[in-house]
């Protein structure tokens, strides 16, 4: 917990014990035995965005591509039912892509679960490389979700030290969109160590997708090189969200050291995980619940 959630928490606390006493004993009573929130929903600010989103988000893109990923190879009901049992676990923030083919699963979820939408973090991606082309992305992906805006969207992938560069015309008209409230916030997810860094010292971003998880499995750099770059772009006042936590399954047996490794790193403010099965956002849920972090 980093310090300033620390302190939120404290004050939280000492408020609490203050209405507790102030309360009649029967309602006094039930205050105390009201169940404490979950690790993995409690609510995490994002940098100076003004937005927040539950410390754990799920994600829809493992070993994704061209629309098609590894939730969705497990099957609609599958997949359906995943999504259904992270928001009944408390879970708001939903991770989806363009490039995933998951919008059209997180509709149908919300559709048939009762989902609410004003509840939810929905955060998206597009990868068009032109101002037409994700102008027009945007408005077909909210037709998908069957939403009038997203929380965040992101320019995905990117790769190169120059994007903001390559990308300006897309730039522009996410930040055109956030004027008009299509969308919330905009930023980018990162696959290349000097795209990383670019966007930690962009003005223009407000949420910032990195890779990181304590065994350097399909990330950017180092560990004390990734840590290094998000701790900038967190003291820069960018929202960070990390990903590849469980490197993309391959460390799920050791699912309790990456689990501590995030929950421990003052550079994210979130995390998100690709879960196959309802059974696997259970797990992670409890496990969070019972991992200390001091």
């Amino acid at each position: 917990m980093d310090s300033v959630n620390r302190r939120d928490f404290m004050r939280q606390a000492a408020c609490a014990v203050a209405a507790a006493t102030a309360l009649p004993p029967a309602l006094a009573t039930a205050a105390d035995t009201a169940a404490p929130v979950k690790a993995a929903v409690a609510r995490r600010t994002l940098g100076s965005s003004g937005l927040s989103c539950t410390r754990l988000g799920l994600g829809t893109g493992t070993r994704a591509w061209n629309k098609d990923s590894a939730q969705i190879r497990a099957g609609r009901d599958t997949f359906l039912n995943t999504l259904t049992r992270a928001y009944e676990q408390g879970i708001r923030y939903f991770d989806v892509s363009d490039s995933y083919g998951s919008h059209q699963y997180l509709r149908d979820a919300m559709a048939a679960s009762g989902m609410k939408r004003e509840d939810m973090f929905i955060l998206t991606k597009s990868q068009s490389k032109t101002a037409d082309a994700i102008r027009a992305d945007l408005d077909r992906m909210r037709k998908e979700v069957d939403t009038d805006y997203f929380d965040v969207v992101l320019l995905h992938c990117m790769t190169a030290g120059d994007w903001p560069q390559q990308m300006a015309g897309c730039m522009d008209v996410l930040s055109e969109a956030q004027q008009k409230g299509i969308i919330k916030a905009k930023g980018v997810s990162c696959h290349h160590l000097q795209a990383l860094e670019a966007a930690a010292d962009s003005d223009w971003v407000d949420i910032l997708l990195g890779r990181i998880n304590p065994y350097g499995t399909h990330m950017d750099g180092t560990r004390e090189e990734i840590t290094g770059v998000l701790g900038r772009a967190r003291t820069n006042g960018k929202g960070v969200i990390g990903m590849k936590i469980l490197g993309e399954g391959k460390h799920a047996g050791e699912k309790e050291a990456c689990i501590r490794f995030a929950m421990e790193q003052e550079c994210l403010d979130a995390f998100v995980i690709g879960f196959l099965n309802p059974a696997e956002v259970d797990d992670i849920v409890s496990l969070m619940d019972k991992t200390t972090v001091g």
